[in-house]
């Protein structure tokens, strides 16, 4: 099969060129045309000579994935679910806001993490995406809404990213990499690293990787203030504790381009949000010398999880506890939930070979710590 030109950061581009007998410029040329100019088609790219055309017809492509469905909430938010294959399919969600443009792409088919209150990790894990199948979400995403809502050339529709689709992204990290340098790279879409975000539940080893290779910013998924109820949430935690995933966020604030891990929390109705929990959650970040901002996230509801959403008087009273703390505290504001696009909600479709969401419906809800109530 011919090459997809979307797996290749700049960088394998020019490789790819130089391996068809072509300079580095041209590399530089065709991933202008195919990122900031939407172009999929070689015949359009005009400043690219007729022999280097004829070349890549013969031996590349750009391929996007087929979209098997579009759906569109009443707040603007739209979702595209989107076949990779053998039977999956992965969602990618734009959330429209007056200062920016969001959107949160998928990593993984599935999820093999398992996390309790979330709705992929329940479908189970299937495979990676690959590079291409990564960029091709940011690709068709921003050059359809530009087309659609009408934009100048290189007027941008997509300001931010998130990685917090379905997936662990850094257990996809050799397919990550070059998709995170195409969306930072000022050929391609030119995002700010303060812009672009990588959201994971705890992968220890490639939070300092990723430090290293290409820090962007951070968001963490916590969940619980302690060990022994973030293993029942968060099973990774069971391989790397909390005192391992906080040194580790220590660490990465030396190279991030915030200065601040976000910390996710999900609020759980009697599971994680009490006022005592509130507390320990203060204790744990003060002590860990980590600069951070919290993001409480209302739970939305699906029929496997046999969790509830907090009350919203809960939720306001465990961010007070946090601010009088002095802790930078937000509640999430929830977006597309009429199309099931909100945080936790993406599922796609998933070929289960892990057999996760069998192993999930044999643990009940009561083997869950409660929340002692303060």
């Amino acid at each position: 099969m011919s090459a997809n030109l979307l797996d290749f950061d700049l960088e394998g581009l020019a490789a790819f060129c130089e391996r068809l007998g072509e300079k580095r410029f041209r590399a530089t040329q065709l991933f202008r045309w195919i990122h900031q100019k939407g172009a999929s088609r070689f015949d359009q790219m005009s400043n690219l000579a007729k022999p280097l055309r004829d070349k890549l017809e013969s031996r590349a492509s750009v391929r996007g994935l087929p979209p098997i469905s579009e759906h569109v909430s009443a707040d603007g938010t739209v979702k595209w679910l989107f076949d990779v294959g053998a039977g999956d399919a992965i969602e990618t969600v734009f959330i429209p806001e007056d200062d920016r443009g969001t959107l949160c792409i998928s990593s993984q088919a599935g999820c093999a993490v398992g996390c309790r209150f979330c709705s992929t990790g329940h479908q189970g894990f299937s495979r990676n995406l690959t590079t291409g199948e990564i960029v091709a979400q940011l690709w068709q995403a921003e050059h359809q809404l530009r087309a659609r809502l009408g934009k100048a050339p290189g007027e941008r529709v997509i300001s931010n990213v998130v990685m917090m689709g379905m997936g662990e992204p850094l257990q996809n990290y050799a397919a990550l990499l070059p998709a995170l340098r195409t969306m930072l790279d000022d050929h391609g879409y030119g995002l700010s690293r303060r812009r672009v975000t990588v959201s994971t539940s705890g992968v220890v080893p490639m939070i300092e990787r990723l430090r290293q290779d290409c820090p962007v910013a951070l968001a963490v998924s916590l969940h619980a203030p302690d060990d022994c109820l973030r293993d029942q949430l968060v099973p990774l935690n069971r391989k790397y504790p909390l005192d391992e995933l906080l040194g580790a966020c220590r660490s990465y604030l030396t190279s991030a381009p915030r200065d601040f891990i976000t910390f996710e929390y999900c609020m759980l109705d009697g599971v994680n949000d009490s006022l005592s929990q509130a507390d320990a959650l203060v204790r744990l970040v003060q002590r860990s010398g980590v600069a951070c901002k919290f993001n409480l996230i209302p739970f939305n509801p699906f029929p496997a999880s046999g969790l509830h959403c907090s009350p919203r008087e809960r939720v306001l009273a465990f961010a007070k506890r946090l601010q009088d703390a002095g802790l930078v505290t937000t509640v999430r504001k929830t977006r597309g939930d009429d199309i099931d696009a909100a945080c936790g909600q993406l599922a796609g479709e998933v070929q289960d070979r892990t057999r996760a969401s069998e192993r999930l419906r044999r643990i009940p809800i009561q083997a869950l710590q409660p929340a002692p109530r303060a």
